[in-house]
């Protein structure tokens, strides 16, 4: 999906920074979770914490890149323009 089609769903750059700012927090719930409810350890609990910690990046470039396209279509569609 582009940019584009993903701000016509409705999906706006803010929701993006939401979702990498949640996704460090579901990381280190994640983590803290797995360290006290499974009996594998220290190396479980920590692949879990990275696996969800990965999202973040990719959440933020995505706002990024919406945020970007806000800005070029406000820009374009503006009266001044």
């Amino acid at each position: 999906m582009t940019v584009k089609m993903l701000h016509e769903k409705g999906l706006k750059a803010e929701h993006a920074y939401t979702a990498a700012f949640a996704s460090i927090g579901l990381s280190v719930i994640s983590w803290c979770g797995s360290m006290k409810a499974e009996a594998a350890g220290t190396a479980r609990a920590d692949r879990w914490g990275i696996f969800v910690g990965e999202w973040a990046p990719t959440f933020f470039a995505l706002g990024l890149a919406l945020a970007n396209y806000e800005r070029d279509h406000e820009l374009l569609h503006s009266p001044a323009h």
